[in-house]
């Protein structure tokens, strides 16, 4: 794969200014100088000073809303005349914990904090001046411990939202059976229920977009060594089916804590394991028709990048392709942020653009990176 020199405007200035400096020439980002992605791919640069850019939801107008983990905004993007740059941010929200979870439906965002979902109706026409939030729901546990969600709507017209493990590991689960789950809910908050057990923690989760089964990441268990267990991919296409936190991991790879007298083939077993320690986070599969055809209905994963292994690992975008339902390979599509060891970027969630663009976001460079293909 080639080095690529990216060209981006980063023009963007403050909250609620337009950019002003379109006339500029496109420089070169030395930033993007590192990062390489396959022959004919570009990438560039959305948005750029956006604190903790966690995890992206497109609203109906193409607006891009941003929450984040450390920080407590939700922000909004637009790219006014679509020319892959966003001129205007807004801050939606503020004072807000954890508000890592952002959702969109008919015209409302979603924002999912620490222990609550709240709504903001018809936002998009708003943005300069946000509505009064709606709590949805408050039927979170409040641990910080794997506390900020990852949220979005299923085919079903449900929210789904999972709840982590407070902990490494622990059986926390068998007292509240919220805890190491995806939930879901009504998008009014009723009819909350468990809808996936056994779930260390999920933060990104997609549709298959023909048999529109649900599949999501999952980060394995710290401290048992360097290549010890995976991250997973797993498929949940129905009700109350269990993966096996905290008592296996992986393709039956039994807890020295707590699998003990557990039977690791009783649990559901990844659809494909991934690399240990790399925190795949945010998933999509790509539907668009930039990308050549070979990319279609197959899987984009953002790897935050390991913190407990002598070794770093991650800090890239992977690719899944599948056949049908099944996983044919696991590769590097975007790498670059992990240089002599050390990272100076960590993607975070992909995000898929209406015309066909993929962004991917970036909580440690404060970036939203855009890549393209240009046909030849």
């Amino acid at each position: 794969m080639k080095k690529l020199f990216v060209l981006s405007f980063a023009c963007l200035s403050m909250v609620s200014a337009t950019c002003q400096n379109k006339a500029l020439e496109e420089v070169k980002d030395p930033r993007l100088t590192d990062i390489k992605v396959p022959a004919g791919f570009t990438v560039s640069i959305f948005a750029d000073n956006v604190d903790n850019a966690r995890s992206m939801v497109l609203g109906e107008r193409g607006t891009v809303f941003v929450g984040n983990r450390a920080k407590d905004k939700v922000h909004a993007l637009v790219d006014e005349n679509n020319d892959g740059v966003a001129d205007k941010r807004y801050v939606i929200a503020s004072g807000l914990n954890m508000p890592n979870g952002v959702a969109f439906r008919q015209g409302s965002l979603y924002v999912a904090e620490l222990n609550k979902i709240w709504r903001f109706d018809n936002i998009e026409v708003n943005l300069a001046q946000p509505p009064k939030p709606v709590l949805v729901s408050k039927n979170f546990p409040s641990d910080k411990h794997h506390g900020w969600k990852y949220v979005g709507f299923g085919p079903d017209d449900k929210l789904y939202v999972p709840v982590g493990a407070p902990c490494n590991v622990c059986n926390d689960n068998e007292k509240d059976p919220r805890y190491s789950s995806i939930t879901r809910m009504n998008p009014d908050g009723s009819g909350f229920e468990v809808y996936a057990h056994g779930i260390r923690n999920s933060v990104g989760f997609d549709w298959h977009p023909q048999t529109k089964e649900m599949w999501f990441t999952e980060n394995g268990r710290d401290q048992m060594g360097d290549d010890v267990p995976p991250d997973e991919l797993n498929i949940a296409p129905k009700k109350d089916m269990n993966f096996g936190f905290p008592y296996c991991h992986g393709n039956g790879i039994s807890d020295p804590e707590f699998g003990k007298g557990k039977d690791c083939s009783q649990y559901t077993q990844p659809a494909a394991t991934l690399a240990p320690h790399t925190a795949a986070l945010g998933m999509k599969f790509y539907t668009g028709s930039m990308f050549p055809d070979e990319y279609k209905n197959q899987v984009f994963i953002a790897e935050h990048g390991s913190w407990n292994r002598s070794t770093p690992i991650g800090y890239r975008v992977m690719l899944v392709r599948l056949d049908g339902n099944k996983v044919t390979s696991y590769e590097e599509f975007a790498t670059g942020w992990l240089k002599n060891g050390k990272a100076w970027g960590r993607p975070v969630d992909v995000l898929q653009m209406p015309d066909g663009s993929l962004l991917v976001s970036d909580d440690f460079a404060n970036v939203i990176y855009r890549i393209t293909y240009n046909k030849k």
